[in-house]
């Protein structure tokens, strides 16, 4: 069993190389956003309410995200690996995941972020929600307020898997393979 946490800002790339990791190592992709999304377009109860955070450019509350997410684990019990978009935000979150993955005898086995400049990523963002319709991409401001909640909540996770010599830094700025390949070489020498 092999669980990883992919970690980075919004529009670092999270997304696009978890399509390819899900594939080269046969893991369960778990993306928040997608989760959050399916949610919201089936208007379940937690999905209203992860919109109306959302629609604010705020992240949604730990305890919908991790309910949402349990779900999701329930539903995959024989996969051989879990990669991990968007999750977890916040330390407290991190300890839910620990916590949530010992009731099966499981563990995160790295946390990879990936780095890159603010500037870079907010016009990565501004270009994808020309296509991708997501009103969280589409506002300058709501990106830069998703970039304070990120440091102000996610950066604090970075000495929670140093501790646990689970954490992992690499470029993010490059073209897809070259960055699938960095990933690649922290995963096969884990």
């Amino acid at each position: 069993m092999i669980n990883i946490v992919l970690f980075g800002k919004p529009g670092a790339g999270k997304g696009t190389q978890a399509e390819f990791l899900k594939e080269k190592y046969n893991l369960t992709h778990l993306s928040t956003g997608d989760i959050f999304r399916f949610n919201i377009q089936n208007n379940t109860d937690l999905g209203k309410l992860a919109k109306s955070y959302m629609d604010n450019g705020d992240l949604v509350p730990d305890e919908v995200t991790i309910k949402m997410l349990q779900d999701t684990v329930e539903k995959n019990p024989n996969t051989k690996g879990f990669l991990f978009d968007g999750f977890p935000r916040t330390l407290a979150q991190a300890k839910e995941l620990d916590a949530f993955l010992a009731t099966k005898n499981w563990e995160v086995t790295a946390t990879i972020a990936l780095e890159a400049d603010d500037e870079i990523l907010i016009q990565r963002l501004l270009e994808r929600g020309k296509t991708s319709g997501r009103v969280d991409d589409q506002d300058e401001e709501k990106i830069r307020n998703r970039y304070q909640e990120y440091n102000e909540k996610t950066a604090p996770l970075i000495e929670f898997y140093i501790t646990q010599n689970k954490f992992y830094t690499l470029n993010g700025i490059g073209s897809i393979q070259e960055i699938t390949q960095r990933l690649s070489t922290v995963i096969e020498h884990l």
